[in-house]
């Protein structure tokens, strides 16, 4: 039986947004809250990623938040929002923003996201200008509070989602003086998928009388995802993880270092796969890039850390691989949890080597996940039918060549990677600085290529095999790869560590 969107109260301008997306029967997690939450009551929601949470709790959010605004109760202040959502992640972040943003524009509400890794100025001069709906991470939220550029002291309703990935990460007690800062009688919406590690405790401090909804077990399982365990011998794993990717639609393969995970994608990229990597040493102009691109459908590989088992929520991606399997079954079913969204099947793949089966064996039983391991290769029956119709390989670009003006009595020769000024950037120059302002020079003017004593570098992007980008100038005027008292030599750009929050 389908519940619409209409019979739960929700506005009929929102509806028609909704509808215009192709949403009009709400889910379970949305239709067992929506009642409460646009009540204007205090909901503790349970449910597995995946769920619909996001739009749980961005409904009643717009939806209470027009309301008062049209009844004259709250007004946008410079620095003083009137609606919170918390979220772990940079990335979650940036999605429940794209989420929520076409709700609120319909009813003249502004949304900004706030998190670090990127440098504040536009995030001051949002709050500047008036914001009402503030999409944030604790820790950037925090700063900001600190330097009087916000305060929440007008917030009429707060949402933590995911609680208990901010517990996993440590963020409990930002968010816990976070809360404390917001209106005690503000109304709480907390959705997390576990209730363990300190989320009771939040919930009973913060929440007025909560209505408790769980449409799932903590760790259920989903029934649409399909698990496999393929044992492997050693010197073939790199064979089979490389089938596995390469089939025709998205699929994600989780690896435990950060190393791996831009090993891996640019692996493939040269065997003609095209894949983006994610994880925490990209800057936060990398990480959106390489997921927009993942998101677009530029490239349908994505390998990542566990940075993205809670961050990214694409449809659509059919298969997870578990390059190294996890250290426990939580990370297992987060990870899991990307595949088999919002309704839809998905397959997930274990790699496992000999000496991983008991610990394998061990964390599926946590997760209480039944499957029989099977040996497989790239050649192996059960490999061919799951990866299914391949994608046809796609020839690397050649590096572009770029022939240097020379003055008399200078060498010159091509340039490695030059592109045109700063087009197509996925890497950081080594002495740049790509938090928000990836195309200027430290000093002298530099548009295409880092300029270090008179050498120009020209910028490869490492690990994501997509496009480069031009570095940032240490030293004199480069323009176009043109090199001035020097011959140009090709350089390779390092990733900036940015934290989450």
């Amino acid at each position: 039986m389908t519940t619409t969107f209409e019979s739960l109260g929700v506005p009929a301008s929102l509806v028609k947004v909704l509808a215009a997306e192709g949403k009009t029967e709400a889910f379970e997690i949305q239709a067992a809250t929506l009642a409460d939450t646009l009540a204007g009551g205090d909901v503790l929601g349970r449910g597995k990623t995946g769920s619909g949470k996001t739009l749980a709790f961005s409904i009643p959010v717009v939806a209470r938040l027009a309301q008062a605004k049209a009844e004259g109760r709250i007004r946008r202040t410079s620095g003083a929002p009137t609606g919170l959502i918390l979220a772990p992640t940079r990335e979650l972040a940036t999605q429940i923003a794209a989420a929520i943003s076409p709700l609120a524009q319909t009813e003249n509400l502004v949304v900004t996201t706030v998190f670090g890794g990127v440098k504040q100025g536009r995030q001051v001069e949002a709050f500047r200008r008036g914001v009402d709906i503030v999409v944030a991470c604790p820790g950037r939220l925090e700063d900001l509070m600190g330097q009087g550029i916000v305060r929440l002291d007008k917030v009429q309703i707060t949402v933590l989602d995911e609680a208990d990935h901010m517990a996993d990460l440590g963020f409990l007690p930002g968010v816990t003086r976070i809360m404390k800062a917001t209106p005690a009688d503000g109304q709480r919406l907390l959705f997390s998928a576990t209730l363990d590690n300190g989320v009771d405790v939040l919930a009973r401090k913060f929440l007025h009388s909560p209505t408790l909804h769980s449409v799932d077990e903590a760790s259920s399982p989903v029934p649409a995802m399909t698990h496999h365990v393929f044992e492997v011998a050693p010197d073939r794993k790199n064979d089979l993880v490389a089938e596995l990717a390469s089939g025709s639609g998205r699929r994600i393969l989780f690896t435990r270092t950060k190393h791996q995970a831009r090993k891996w994608a640019k692996k493939l990229t040269s065997d003609g796969i095209p894949a983006v990597d994610l994880h925490g040493n990209l800057s936060q102009p990398q990480r959106d890039r390489n997921l927009s691109a993942f998101a677009d459908g530029s490239v349908r590989v994505l390998v990542a850390t566990d940075v993205a088992a809670r961050g990214v929520h694409v449809d659509g991606i059919e298969l997870v691989v578990h390059v190294d399997p996890p250290a426990e079954h939580k990370a297992y079913l987060h990870r899991s949890g990307r595949t088999a969204r919002a309704g839809s099947s998905g397959d997930v793949v274990t790699v496992c080597l000999p000496e991983q089966r008991r610990d394998v064996a061990q964390l599926l039983r946590k997760a209480k996940i039944s499957v029989r391991p099977q040996p497989a290769d790239a050649r192996s029956a059960a490999v061919d039918e799951l990866v299914g119709e391949r994608a046809p390989r796609v020839k690397p670009q050649p590096v572009q060549q770029v022939t240097h003006n020379s003055r008399p009595g200078q060498s010159s020769r091509p340039a490695r990677g030059g592109g045109r000024g700063g087009a197509g950037r996925t890497g950081t120059g080594r002495g740049g600085a790509d938090n928000g302002s990836r195309g200027e020079a430290r000093r002298g003017g530099s548009r295409s290529g880092a300029t270090r004593a008179g050498s120009t570098r020209s910028g490869e992007s490492r690990g994501t095999g997509a496009s480069t980008r031009a570095g940032t100038a240490r030293g004199g005027a480069s323009r176009s790869g043109a090199s001035r008292g020097g011959s140009s030599r090709g350089g390779s750009p390092r990733g900036t560590g940015a934290r989450n929050g």
